[in-house]
């Protein structure tokens, strides 16, 4: 992997490919790891796929993330790289991280997508769910918490299938620093509705919601119907169909982005 600074941390990150630059943000405590089944079949494309803050090989600077700055270390990067305009596509975290970027830095994207993410901020009893999920880590440990979180993000019949999917992710969360896990979920947990970046953008958008996400479900996802918005819904797939329905998933978006290259 590369390494750039940005905010005075170390972002590591996977570069590939030669065309229109394609940005693939992860969701909590994953890695661009998480998109290794997804990379071979987006070829024609430049693709840049970091860890983010807090995850995989970055810096996990300790103390409570924001959305924000997650979404500011995205945009240095575009800038170290000397990239002006690219397409951003997040996975749940990434897509809440992509959210904040549209709102402030719409003018350095072609496009953008959520990937099994959503513009309602986090309910009631979401946020308690987060403060759980911080006292978890602190006290039992970051693998206690993976092998407690991995298995419901994906699709029963995952579970059943393709037992090395949930395998893979947990492997990949365990490598999660725990004070990034816990900054990142603070950040998700304070994160406000941008269901209205959403609706206002004239950007083109790409929606995809896995048929069987327990975490969040297609009409989360789908929450604007608008003439630039595309929606898909991946059949089968939990929360994780990069893992497990990647060839679809990579259809999806390979789709998406040969319509806005084309008009």
């Amino acid at each position: 992997m590369e390494k750039v600074q940005c905010n005075g941390n170390t972002i590591c990150y996977l570069d590939q490919g030669q065309g229109e630059p394609v940005f693939l943000l992860h969701g909590y405590c994953g890695s661009s790891s998480y998109w290794e089944q997804v990379l071979p079949y987006l070829g024609g494309y430049r693709v840049i796929v970091p860890d983010l803050r807090g995850h995989g090989r970055s810096d996990a600077p300790v103390g409570p993330y924001t959305i924000e700055q997650m979404a500011d270390d995205v945009l240095l990067l575009m800038d170290e790289l000397n990239i002006p305009k690219a397409s951003l596509f997040g996975h749940s975290l990434g897509g809440y991280i992509t959210l904040s970027f549209v709102q402030r830095h719409a003018s350095r994207l072609n496009a953008f997508g959520l990937i099994h993410s959503t513009g309602f901020p986090d309910s009631e009893e979401a946020k308690e769910k987060r403060v759980k999920a911080v006292s978890t880590i602190q006290g039992e440990g970051i693998t206690d918490f993976v092998d407690g979180l991995v298995p419901g993000l994906f699709a029963p019949e995952t579970q059943n299938r393709k037992p090395e999917c949930i395998q893979k992710a947990k492997e990949i969360g365990y490598l999660t620093p725990p004070q990034g896990a816990i900054g990142a979920a603070l950040a998700m947990r304070e994160r406000p509705d941008r269901r209205d970046v959403l609706s206002s953008t004239t950007l083109p958008v790409l929606l995809v919601a896995g048929e069987k996400d327990g975490l969040i479900p297609p009409e989360r996802v789908f929450t604007i119907d608008n003439p630039n918005v595309t929606q898909s819904v991946i059949k089968g797939a939990g929360h994780m169909s990069m893992m497990e329905e990647p060839e679809e998933l990579s259809s999806v978006i390979r789709s998406f982005l040969e319509g806005v290259f084309k008009a």
